[in-house]
């Protein structure tokens, strides 16, 4: 991948979706919390990010899909607990995080990590922490809540979005539970 290419560029990331029904219970107990600092981060953006990419190439994009395809996925769908509210400093986010992230969870996010290596999406290895964003900007401390988070977001897919100018649209996605799981016998 060359630096000093002029080929578009696109911002990707890959996440598990967070359905309506959650995402307005999410939104409604944010709302409760009344903020007075940092931006709120749209209710249609809210997700569970696995591997942010960064600027990707537009020819690159396929290969990214098929290597996502071969990934090994958990062979269920992800139940993932938010139940905890969290400020992290550095990046002035405040965020939904679980107590503690289910395995399957972190088995596909490093089976996604390993699967991106090749394409040179290793920069600074992070240790994956689980969350959903709430607002930007935010420089306080952990808010105090009337009534503790406990949101669940399921997930039977994972998806490949790009992020364009504050909006987040959905490139491709791929089931959770493997094609071999769901008929035939066939390699992993």
């Amino acid at each position: 991948m060359s630096d000093e290419s002029h080929e578009p560029l696109k911002r990707l990331f890959f996440a598990l979706s967070c359905a309506a029904e959650p995402r307005r219970a999410i939104a409604q107990w944010r709302s409760a919390l009344q903020l007075r600092s940092g931006r709120p981060v749209p209710v249609e953006n809210f997700h569970l990010t696995l591997m942010f990419l960064g600027a990707v190439g537009v020819a690159q994009i396929a290969d990214l899909c098929t290597a996502a395809a071969n990934v090994r996925v958990p062979g269920v769908p992800l139940r993932v607990v938010l139940d905890r509210l969290d400020v992290w400093r550095k990046h002035g986010v405040l965020v939904l995080v679980p107590q503690e992230a289910p395995q399957e969870l972190l088995r596909l996010v490093y089976a996604l990590e390993q699967a991106m290596l090749p394409f040179g999406f290793e920069d600074a290895p992070k240790e994956f922490r689980p969350h959903l964003t709430l607002m930007r900007d935010y420089r306080l401390p952990v808010p105090e809540s009337e009534s503790p988070p406990e949101f669940i977001l399921r997930a039977d897919r994972f998806t490949l979005f790009e992020s364009h100018k504050g909006h987040y649209r959905a490139l491709a996605e791929w089931p959770l539970l493997s094609q071999d799981q769901k008929k035939a016998p066939g390699g992993a």
